[in-house]
């Protein structure tokens, strides 16, 4: 559709023109700069951090005597192949969530 242009109207016998009324353009607000920051001082000497323990298949199986044994039991749900978590007092399946607890020690 084309646009419609507006049209202005012819000023009536007797009266004044009207005069087109455009906004006076906001001058931009000035934004304070922020002060100059001091100079930092020496940083802190940061702690080293600790190396992570490998992890591997290692800790999940031990050979011995040409026998390989299981250090970690396996998911009741998920089966073989899923090992469980130990988390102190208990072992977690990663993949379903299922917990089972240790054996309290007295």
């Amino acid at each position: 559709m084309p646009k419609k242009e507006e049209k202005k109207e012819a000023p009536k016998k007797g009266e004044e023109p009207k005069k087109e009324v455009k906004k006076a353009e906001e001058a931009p607000v000035e934004v304070p700069k922020e002060e100059a920051k001091p100079a930092k001082a020496e940083k802190a000497a940061k702690p080293e951090k600790k190396k992570k323990k490998e992890k591997g298949v290692f800790k999940l199986y031990k050979v011995e005597a040409e026998k390989v044994i299981r250090l970690r039991p396996t998911c009741e749900r998920c089966g073989p192949g899923y090992f469980m978590a130990d988390h102190g007092n208990r072992y977690t399946c990663g993949h379903c969530g299922f917990t089972r607890y240790k054996p309290a020690k007295e």
